[in-house]
């Protein structure tokens, strides 16, 4: 099936690069305002660098199985600086971690600033490394994938990534997702959700993301969530 330069084609990249891009620069905020005075403050957003590492980590590691693998099966696999640059943040996640170990296990004072600020710094040209490596992704990768996949194949693609994501961690993405997203993109993807969720489960999400959401945010995904239930085929 051929597409007009006019048609938008399945993106599976849009989503989630949206909760990364969200849920590192909050993270870096959080860094370089944390108190180090404040025992209770730093501690959590030490977890939040080790979440942020985490949910990196996972992200290549879906990339890497699924599409990466898919594309070499086409014989057309990824170009060779988005591979190394996979292996690279895999170095920097663990360098991250190590960064926040050295923070927890600074003295007070001036040892816990210099602490913070070098993570903070080291966050920083981590994050700014992502942004570059996902434009690439989004730009070169999705024209790989739209020669050789139609729109429904995608999507295909996109539903075994999901189904390989465990419950927790689908959540945890979607809160960062949906309120990074334009309205009519978090309609399309709660949507989905409350398709193939059992409605406790799409209870929780709404739950999830409620507190991220402004009162405009939240009253559009409830219009536009109720007018693809009435619109949607019986």
């Amino acid at each position: 099936m051929k597409h007009s330069p006019e048609t938008r084609r399945v993106d599976i990249y849009a989503g989630i690069h949206k909760a990364l891009r969200a849920m590192m620069m909050d993270t870096l905020h959080a860094v370089g305002s944390v108190d180090v005075e404040d025992a209770a403050e730093l501690h959590a957003v030490c977890g939040r660098v080790l979440g942020l590492a985490d949910a990196c980590a996972s992200h290549l590691g879906h990339e890497n199985d699924f599409v990466h693998s898919l594309l070499e099966e086409y014989g057309n696999g990824p170009c060779w600086e988005v591979a190394q640059d996979h292996r690279e943040h895999l170095v920097a996640i663990a360098e991250l971690r190590a960064l926040v170990t050295t923070l927890r296990a600074a003295c007070r004072g001036a040892a816990q600033a210099a602490a913070a600020q070098a993570l903070y710094r080291q966050l920083a040209l981590f994050i700014a490394d992502n942004f570059v490596h996902m434009h690439t992704e989004e730009v070169e990768h999705n024209q790989m994938l739209w020669a050789r996949c139609s729109d429904d194949e995608l999507r295909a693609l996109e539903g075994r990534i999901v189904a390989a994501i465990a419950p927790a961690e689908h959540l945890e993405t979607l809160r960062w997702m949906v309120p990074a997203m334009a309205p009519a993109e978090r309609a399309q993807v709660l949507a989905g959700v409350r398709a193939h969720a059992p409605a406790s489960a799409f209870a929780a999400v709404l739950g999830t993301l409620r507190p991220h959401l402004d009162e405009k945010g939240w009253a559009k995904l409830n219009r536009d969530l109720e007018a693809a239930f009435y619109n949607a085929p019986a």
